[in-house]
């Protein structure tokens, strides 16, 4: 603990615990969608593939704007874009009260993809975290700040009571004040230490492109343009993506050339993914294979995402003494195992919550290891970095509620749906043992260049 509060000292808490409240508040807004679903049910008929879809579309929102808001990172201070991020975030919570009725599903859609913005602060709260403090103690620095995470157990806890005494659409509203406590965090705290540079209105139309290209390509899936049935809903994210990294500048495009960007983002698809796809999707597997109540499926849901939040900085912590690589082996073979087993048993309740609970431990802790070996492989390209690997788990978190659904109704069970992220995690993990002695490498090196004194932000951008 000594050891912690030494390594907190060594930069600006302040800034780290605006950052954070930033990224908690943001994850709080993403999910709420999740532990409301059933309650949503009620008013809007949906089939098991619309209630999936509706969960994941903030899920892939904020997967493809993490890309082009970590490329304004770069160019933009922090502070601004983090206050840009929670008006925007702020807009359904805003809406949905106001309405004489329940909205239609088309204006949910619309008003998920403005929850993604929420999710898309993982790209500034991360690096503009991990710039108040030297590289040394960046695995826990970046675990702390991206222990947001945590907001979903404000979901659990917050949005079902609510929605039960008072309707969800007013349930809602309860977003706002958290929010508003956030703004005056970050206008008196937040500080960003990253050097910038690039074209700043370049890169705010990008960032606005890909945002009212979500808005209009999520319609056309509704409309059943991109392709009748499943396939608009599989084809999403592909279109999405494209369209983030068709406006990126071509020296960041460089990095999705590389073969590690994309084991990384696989492995990140599978560890965040899986948290933010089952924190999403959850509530709705509680009460339709549990028959559970929508108050007690909100609760539990709250556990496993306290569970897997409060671990991953035990996760960096992990990977800065045994390092990341070794720490992911581990982790992604106990997700495809855990994931196998509850398709091969279909377990009781209480077998389930014991399995989803390791699960969820294996995605906090994995969490914490992946974003460890960031600094140390692409020095200077932290912010892109940042929001490219995000997004590729958010769109792992996309896919599994889409998944999960298309599983219940084709066949009637879940088995389908865990089976496929088994095979993905045993995929994963059968790269990163290929791969690891020159992961390994990185770390050596990157340990061996330290000065133990630098802030993160002040050795980047050394291209």
């Amino acid at each position: 603990m000594k050891a912690v509060i030494e390594s907190l000292k060594s930069g600006n808490w302040r800034a780290l615990l605006a950052c954070f409240l930033y990224f908690d508040t943001g994850f709080t807004v993403w999910v709420m969608l999740g532990p409301l679903a059933p309650f949503i049910g009620k008013d809007i008929a949906m089939t098991p593939p619309e209630s999936g879809f509706l969960v994941a579309v903030p899920v892939l929102s904020a997967a493809i704007l993490r890309v082009t808001l970590g490329n304004l990172f770069q160019s933009v201070d922090g502070k601004k874009l983090a206050m840009m991020g929670v008006l925007l975030s702020a807009i359904p919570s805003i809406v949905l009260p106001l309405l004489a009725g329940p909205p239609s599903y088309s204006l949910l859609l619309t008003l998920g993809v403005f929850l993604g913005v929420g999710g898309a602060s993982f790209a500034v709260a991360l690096p503009m975290a991990g710039s108040n403090y030297p590289p040394k103690v960046q695995g826990l620095v970046l675990g702390l700040a991206a222990a947001g995470n945590i907001g979903a157990v404000l979901d659990g806890f917050m949005f079902p009571g609510l929605a039960q005494h008072y309707g969800w659409q007013y349930a809602t509203a309860a977003a706002l004040p958290l929010l508003a406590l956030t703004a005056l965090a970050l206008i008196f705290w937040a500080k960003d230490l990253s050097p910038k540079a690039g074209n700043v209105g370049r890169s705010f139309a990008a960032f606005a492109v890909t945002l009212v290209g979500m808005l209009v390509l999520v319609q056309l899936v509704h409309a059943g343009v991109l392709g009748a049935g499943k396939t608009g809903l599989l084809l999403l994210p592909a279109l999405g993506a494209a369209l983030a990294i068709a406006v990126l500048p071509q020296r960041y495009r460089a990095v999705l050339a590389e073969r590690d960007t994309w084991v990384i983002m696989l492995v990140y698809s599978i560890t965040f993914g899986g948290f933010v796809g089952m924190s999403s999707y959850v509530s709705l597997l509680l009460t339709t294979q549990y028959q559970m109540t929508k108050v007690d499926a909100g609760l539990l849901m709250a556990l496993f995402a306290f569970t897997g939040a409060i671990v991953r900085p035990l996760g960096g912590l992990i990977a800065d003494r045994i390092t990341g690589v070794r720490s992911l082996m581990v982790l992604l073979a106990l997700i495809s195992i855990l994931d196998f087993t509850f398709a091969a048993w279909m377990p009781p309740l209480a077998g389930g919550i014991v399995v989803l609970l390791a699960l969820y431990m294996c995605f906090g802790l994995g969490n914490g290891s992946t974003f460890q070996l960031v600094p140390q492989r692409w020095q200077g390209k932290t912010g892109v970095m940042t929001g490219i690997i995000g997004a590729a788990g958010g769109i792992g978190g996309f896919y599994l509620p889409v998944i999960m659904g298309i599983a219940k109704e084709s066949t009637g069970s879940y088995q389908m749906g865990f089976a496929t992220f088994g095979v993905l995690a045993a995929a994963a993990f059968v790269l990163v043992i290929a791969l690891r002695q020159q992961w390994l490498s990185w770390a050596s090196a990157d340990a061996q260049g330290k000065t133990g004194d630098a802030p993160l932000g002040e050795m980047v951008h050394a291209e």
